[in-house]
C-alpha cells in the first residue's frame, strides 16, 4: 500500500529536479560583417547569462570565427575554425572576453556575462590589451565592458 507521503515527497523532488534542467538557456550570437555596431561584429557584443546556459555563435556572414581571449578561472575556453558554428555551455560564473582572430584589428570581440562578475579585474585587462591592438572601432569593446557592473 502507498501512502501519500512518500508519494507527495516524491513528485516534490521530481519537480525540483525537472526545474533545475528546464532552467538553463540557449542563446544566440550572429557573426556579422555589418551590424548595429558597424563593421566586423559579434550580434550582441554583449550579453548576460546564467551559470550553465548555452551559447551559439552563428557564421552569419563567411571568414569568421569565435576564440576565447578571457575566462574565469577552471572556466574552459574554446576555438571555433574560420567559417565554424560553435556551441559553448558557460557554467562558471565571471566574464568571458571572446574575439574573431581574423579580424582582431577591426576589434571584432564580444563579452558574454555569466552571473557575477567574478574576475572583473582580469576581464578589464583583457579589454584594455584587445583594444590597444585594434586599428578600429577603438571604443566597440570598451562600450560592451560598461555594461558590466564592477562588483
Amino acid at each position: 500500500m502507498i501512502t501519500r507521503k512518500p508519494l507527495l515527497s516524491l513528485t516534490v523532488v521530481l519537480l525540483v529536479l525537472s526545474s533545475t534542467f528546464s532552467l538553463a538557456e540557449q542563446h544566440t550570437i550572429e557573426m556579422k560583417n555589418r551590424g548595429e555596431d558597424g563593421n566586423m561584429v559579434f550580434e550582441p557584443g554583449y550579453l548576460k547569462v546564467q551559470p550553465g546556459d548555452t551559447i551559439q555563435f552563428l557564421a552569419t556572414d563567411p571568414t569568421h570565427n569565435s576564440v576565447s581571449d578571457t575566462v574565469p578561472e577552471d572556466a574552459e575556453s574554446w576555438s571555433g575554425a574560420i567559417d565554424e558554428e560553435i556551441t559553448v555551455t558557460l557554467s562558471k560564473e565571471g566574464v568571458y572576453v571572446y574575439k574573431c582572430a581574423p579580424h582582431l584589428k577591426m576589434n571584432m570581440t564580444g563579452i558574454i556575462q555569466v552571473g557575477e562578475p567574478t574576475n572583473y579585474g582580469e576581464a578589464q585587462a583583457s579589454v584594455e590589451k584587445l583594444t590597444d591592438v585594434s586599428a578600429t572601432n577603438e571604443d566597440r569593446l570598451r562600450g560592451y565592458f560598461r555594461q558590466v557592473p564592477i562588483p
